[in-house]
């Protein structure tokens, strides 16, 4: 969870994710990590900028050959 997520939108001072988006995000991921157990695998789940924490993960793991993300795609105001 990048906490960038959750402050206020640039341009209106809303909130990014509101109460009731949160509540979904949680139980999707609880609903995912349920999934994969059931499966035999399990889901990592941190907190903090992404650029930080996927360095960590991988300093930990010590071997990766491959790293895929997404990017947020901004709106142009």
């Amino acid at each position: 969870f990048d906490p960038r997520h959750y402050l206020s939108t640039h341009c209106y001072g809303f909130p990014k994710t509101g109460p009731h988006r949160l509540k979904f995000l949680l139980e999707s991921v609880k609903d995912l990590r349920e999934t994969l157990q059931k499966k035999g695998s399990t889901l990592v789940v941190r907190k903090g900028k992404p650029e930080d924490v996927v360095r960590d993960l991988i300093i930990q793991l010590g071997s990766v050959s491959a790293v895929a993300f997404h990017e947020e795609v901004r709106e142009i105001v």
